[in-house]
């Protein structure tokens, strides 16, 4: 047995003396912070805005390596701009901040991946989306402009700014409504709010989008602000406009309000676009047509298209206000909370409804809020753009004439609240809008 034991012995000892492998050396590990969204709209003029992460390392010892594709490109520290780097481990031991940007060279939507990785390392990746446009210009209009009722400010604001683009190659207008609270805190009410133009012809304002205050908090949560699309007016949003902004607040807080328009030039769906005001019951949120009672409102309107029109739609903002009574049988009252249908009428048919009801108020980005932001209004949230309503006709209707009605549900208020209020509006604004490729005129409404 012995002499069995001893070689075996003798091979362990030499295979230990002979192995020169060395001994593993922990890699150390690396953490990311923050998260990577949409890009967004990105024009191939200029690259978009950057996006941010946080490397930091953990007892690396060897280098990270950060690569990136597409039209997408990153920065280290506030370095320069580059498609792939390597991060010494003592570098990303202290921290680094990567800038993530897209830099189109194509139009259309984009997408890219961005990874971070080293030797025995996990590593991390993201994908990068956004959408490439021919050309993107961003016009700043008011700028951190106080809206508030005493103290000195006023309700309404009013300027003319340089809109530098041409209507025939404009694809699309966002405007972008940002809302900051001053120093002592927003407003704590959620109250109708507005922006209009002045159409240089008519000098009529008219209302190009809407949205509701926050109750108490601003709207950071979306990094450019509330969006509306206004590229229906992109025929009166070119040379020198005249500009209005409104909030119904009704305390010396109030709001510091921004407003960018981000306009599209490429291909447009039609070069030009023409616009006529059908109802405009929007001055402020009691202003609007009272519900349930008669009124001497006028809601109809006979409408002339011009021959060379191409495609024809109508334009609707409506939001209900009031706590009027009797309550729906889920003890809604109107028009507020009641949800409703209402029909647009030509030649007295009813070809377009608008349900007035739940829009997901839960989900609103902007929260949390004071107040009772989540339950659902009709037609609108607290924090948040009213909805634009678009209603297309089946065709464009060139030369002909038609009359328009905006027909509310039938609903008797019995005045019966105790509330302060005892009736029920809707604000409404309604436009009809005519497209073309050759030069357009308005519609004629009588």
């Amino acid at each position: 047995m012995k002499l069995i034991q001893l070689p075996l012995l003798l091979c362990l000892f030499l295979f230990a003396a002979c192995d020169n492998s060395e001994p593993s050396v922990d890699p150390g590990s690396f953490s990311i912070k923050g998260e990577l969204t949409n890009f967004g709209t990105v024009g191939k003029n200029a690259p978009s805005e950057a996006q941010t992460l946080k490397l930091s390392g953990d007892e690396l010892t060897e280098a990270i390596i950060v690569e990136i594709s597409g039209d997408f490109e990153f920065a280290v520290d506030g370095g320069s701009y580059s498609k792939q780097t390597n991060i010494s481990a003592e570098k990303a031991n202290s921290s680094v901040t990567l800038n993530i940007r897209c830099k189109p060279t194509a139009v259309g939507e984009l997408s890219g991946t961005i990874t971070i990785f080293g030797d025995n390392l996990q590593s991390y990746s993201a994908d990068l989306n956004a959408n490439g446009v021919e050309k993107l210009v961003v016009i700043s209009t008011f700028n951190e402009t106080r809206l508030a009722f005493g103290g000195g400010y006023a309700q309404k604001a009013e300027d003319t700014f340089s809109f530098p683009t041409d209507p025939t190659k404009v694809e699309n207008i966002t405007m972008y409504i940002k809302l900051r609270c001053p120093a002592e805190g927003c407003n704590a009410w959620d109250m109708f709010a507005n922006i209009r133009l002045q159409d240089p012809i008519t000098e009529n304002w008219l209302e190009i989008g809407r949205f509701i205050t926050p109750y108490g908090v601003d709207n950071s949560q979306l990094s450019k602000g509330f969006p509306i699309d206004v590229t229906d007016f992109k025929s009166l949003l070119t040379g020198e406009v005249n500009l209005r902004s409104f909030i119904e607040v009704w305390g010396s807080d109030g709001w510091i309000l921004s407003l960018d328009f981000e306009v599209i030039e490429g291909t447009p769906d039609y070069q030009y676009y023409a616009v006529a005001p059908l109802l405009d019951y929007a001055q402020h949120s009691l202003a609007g047509i009272p519900y349930g009672v008669e009124s001497d409102f006028i809601l109809d309107k006979c409408i002339t298209i011009p021959g060379n029109a191409e495609k024809t739609t109508i334009r609707t903002t409506i939001s209900g206000w009031g706590h009027a009574t009797p309550m729906d049988a889920d003890g809604r009252p109107c028009a507020e909370w009641c949800f409703r249908t209402h029909n647009v009428l030509i030649d007295d048919n009813p070809v377009f409804q608008h349900e007035m009801k739940g829009i997901g108020c839960e989900q609103n980005k902007v929260q949390p809020q004071g107040g009772n932001w989540q339950p659902d209004r009709a037609g609108w949230c607290p924090g948040m753009e009213v909805p634009v309503r678009t209603d297309v006709f089946d065709y464009a209707r060139g030369g002909e004439s038609f009359c328009y009605k905006y027909e509310l549900e039938p609903w008797t208020n019995d005045m019966q609240t105790t509330a302060d209020n005892k009736n029920a509006y809707y604000a409404i604004t309604s436009f009809i809008v005519v497209k073309s490729n050759t030069p357009i005129e308005p519609p004629v409404v009588g």
